[in-house]
């Protein structure tokens, strides 16, 4: 069977014109040299290019049969000869500016359909430019600005006001929100339903109603399967810029700031609150109302149930400074195999079996 690709590349383009994008110097009478697609170093053809982070492929890059290859001054001369080598700061970062730059559709949820035709309210209010595809529904009183798309077997809820150049993924459901421009949100994700709000009691659980919003800032990206609840009274705010993965939950009144990470099923519980920049690794959990301090990175598997200072590093359950995390584990870890390894002695250290 071919190969199935599912994006088109731009191009071709010449060697100086990639080295002009990534700021890398070309060897002279190299620069025409036409590059048509990217792969990975172990199969790049002549007309494709690759690049060398991690130099546990160095024996990858030796062999490697690329028409240009990314690579820091370190790797400069492992390069081989009929291979230009673009030298850069950063070759992964360098890559990824080159995958934009070839394949633009990448970067955002694909069109389905690529023309408009879904179910539009009629006093929902479209700029000209934005697409709704079909079997995608927006509700009465929503906005969406021009060169925004929604995808289809997506729901816009009633009063939504979605910026410009966004693209909603297929079978989302956005409701109770107001989101800025360039957002992304990828399949499946669920924005604007109930908070988890529940007065709890001997006689039963009595439902507490979540009148607030989401608000999503300029640049975000939500990743696939997402969740964020809406607000009980206030709002639940994504800053602008900040990147989540597929499979996170963000309750109620959370707000997190400008540029942060979060990775996959990290769970992020009510009114707890993020500063700017902050870093939290895959399956971590926080506790309701607990404050993390701009710059802060949490490693994967964390409980975070009080407020962690700016600018740390933190791990472990309850999580803690790293440092202190570490020896902790350090010494744990020792104690462990001291014991395992006093497992079977006798008592009084005498020889079982002489008797």
């Amino acid at each position: 069977m071919d190969q199935l690709q599912f994006f088109d590349a731009c191009g071709p383009f010449t060697v100086g014109e990639i080295a002009g994008w990534v700021g890398a110097a070309v060897p002279a009478g190299r620069s025409d040299r036409l590059i048509s697609g990217l792969a990975p170093l172990a199969s790049a053809a002549p007309d494709q290019l690759a690049f060398l982070d991690n130099r546990k492929f160095l024996r990858e890059l030796a062999h490697c049969r690329a028409g240009a290859c990314l690579v820091a001054e370190r790797d400069h001369a492992s390069v081989p000869q009929g291979t230009v080598a673009l030298v850069v700061a950063k070759p992964a970062r360098a890559f990824g500016e080159l995958l934009s730059r070839f394949y633009p559709q990448s970067a955002r949820p694909l069109p389905v359909w690529g023309g408009s035709g879904g179910t539009v309210h009629p006093g929902a209010r479209l700029e000209p430019g934005a697409i709704v595809e079909p079997g995608a529904v927006v509700g009465e009183g929503a906005e969406i600005g021009r060169g925004t798309c929604v995808l289809s077997g997506t729901v816009v809820g009633p009063r939504v006001r979605i910026g410009r150049d966004c693209r909603i993924g297929p079978q989302a459901t956005v409701l109770h929100a107001a989101i800025g421009d360039r957002v992304i949100i990828h399949p499946g994700v669920r924005i604007g339903q109930d908070g988890f709000g529940y007065e709890m009691s001997p006689e039963g659980h009595r439902k507490v109603p979540q009148i607030g919003r989401v608000v999503i800032q300029d640049d975000v990206e939500i990743g696939a399967n997402t969740t964020v609840d809406r607000g009980a009274l206030g709002d639940t705010v994504i800053g602008e810029g900040t990147k989540i993965d597929n499979q996170v939950q963000i309750g109620h009144n959370v707000r997190i700031g400008r540029h942060c990470v979060i990775v996959s099923q990290v769970g992020l519980s009510g009114s707890s609150t993020l500063g700017d920049f902050v870093v939290i690794g895959g399956q971590a959990g926080v506790v309701p109302h607990v404050t993390i301090g701009d710059g802060a990175q949490i490693a994967g598997q964390s409980a975070v149930r009080d407020d962690l200072a700016p600018g740390g590093r933190y791990g472990g359950a309850p999580a803690r400074p790293a440092r202190e995390w570490m020896k902790e584990m350090t010494v744990l870890k020792k104690i462990a195999q001291e014991r395992l390894s006093g497992q079977g002695r006798p008592a009084g250290g005498e020889d079982e079996g002489n008797g």
